[in-house]
């Protein structure tokens, strides 16, 4: 039997690596990212290259897709290897997922079962979740904090014996955001941008290979925003409504939210040290803490929470709640406005 409790990705592949392995895996969360690596590392790793014809089955779920086939596919035994591997991908798209409860209270030795269950978790108190915790190993991708997004990016690369310059990785995280496959295909094409081995990711490269705009991106807009240059924020909506395809009013809303929220949660830390803040807001490192502390110079605790409030309401207008004849761009224009004044 494998590890019953997986902590992170990395538990149950140090544990596959050690040939460490359950009946049944339930992977569920809503980030994605964390599923998909470990999901291919079973594919690349459970069984020999020449096993896997016969072996292998991967099962891509529909609303149609009948429970009883994947449960049919897990009792088959193996051909000419010691075990099989059946992964069932989109699993939340099965309408009676707890059918495979039977299966799972008694699996077969010689089955590995992997379900992949994205976009959410399986809820707890279902039959299945608590069959699996029983018999195997349940390990939820939450999404990743804010916080914890630099760290993402400084490991992906340091892992590639790479490194990245501050403002680089700080331009990235507001750009890209907390999608952690897209941040992972932006980072591929920079490493493979790369003059030399040992170079580090700079601006100068993420604007070049990426089109991020190396003055009107969003670590700019909210550094604009924090430090009420209001000219600077001003220019850069303007470059953002005149280019929404590659700037949707959408992501700068989200990055709002959340610089806002977190300004919030530094006016309520019951410690305001630089140790009880960045417990308090869940972030690594004084520098990610330092923004943080400006931003509550320039916007008392209850302008921010006007401000939140007004976000909100722009959310909705985003949505045609109350929109009128504005097109997003006044939406925008407005909620700018009344941070900013």
């Amino acid at each position: 039997m494998a590890i019953k409790i997986a902590t992170t990705h990395r538990d149950i592949v140090d544990a596959i690596r050690k040939k460490e392995y359950a009946p049944v895996y339930l992977l569920m969360g809503e980030e994605s990212y964390y599923i998909d690596r470990i999901c291919e590392f079973m594919e690349q790793n459970i069984l020999e290259e020449s096993e896997r014809d016969f072996n292998q089955q991967i099962i891509y779920c529909t609303k149609d897709t009948d429970v009883a086939d994947i449960v049919n596919s897990a009792k088959r035994y193996p051909m000419m290897a010691e075990r099989q591997v059946v992964i069932v991908k989109e699993a939340q798209n099965l309408l009676k997922i707890d059918d495979m409860v039977p299966y799972v209270n008694n699996p077969l030795s010689t089955t590995i079962l992997v379900i992949c269950y994205k976009n959410g978790v399986l809820d707890k108190r279902k039959k299945l979740t608590s069959a699996i915790e029983k018999n195997g190993v349940v390990y939820e991708s939450a999404r990743v904090k804010e916080g914890a997004l630099p760290d993402f990016v400084v490991d992906y690369l340091r892992r590639k014996g790479l490194g990245i310059e501050q403002d680089a990785c700080m331009l990235l995280v507001e750009s890209v955001g907390s999608d952690l496959n897209r941040m992972a295909g932006e980072l591929d094409k920079l490493i493979i941008a790369l003059p030399n081995s040992g170079a580090r990711i700079t601006c100068d490269l993420i604007q070049k290979h990426i089109g991020i705009s190396k003055e009107f991106n969003a670590l700019e807009f909210r550094n604009a925003i924090i430090y009420k240059n209001i000219f600077k924020a001003n220019q850069i909506m303007q470059f953002f409504n005149d280019n929404p395809k590659n700037n949707p009013p959408q992501v700068t809303l989200a990055m709002l939210f959340n610089l806002f929220s977190n300004v919030m949660l530094a006016y309520y830390s019951p410690d305001k040290s630089i140790n009880g803040m960045l417990a308090q807001l869940d972030l690594r490192s004084d520098w990610q803490l330092r923004q943080y502390r400006d931003a509550m110079t320039n916007y008392s605790a209850m302008k921010t929470m006007l401000i939140i409030g007004k976000i909100r309401e722009t959310d909705a207008k985003l949505k045609g709640v109350g929109k009128g004849n504005l097109t997003d761009a006044d939406v925008m224009n407005e909620l700018v406005y009344f941070i900013l004044h």
